[in-house]
């Protein structure tokens, strides 16, 4: 697994620093720890923003 860091496009403020195996189980992780289901169920003005899952090197 990777390390990735999950920031806010728009302001650039990091949201969620974490392991996964890829982008996109970043961002589901990143949406469960903050107690949703998975990245579709956070609300649109959350994504509206843009988010972006960067690997990060350790």
């Amino acid at each position: 697994m990777k390390v990735f860091q999950i920031r806010q496009r728009a302001t650039g403020a990091i949201l969620w620093t974490g392991t996964a195996h890829n982008e996109v189980a970043a961002l589901d992780a990143m949406a469960h720890e903050a107690g949703y289901y998975d990245f579709s169920d956070l609300p649109d003005h959350i994504r509206a923003g843009g988010l972006v899952a960067e690997a990060v090197r350790v």
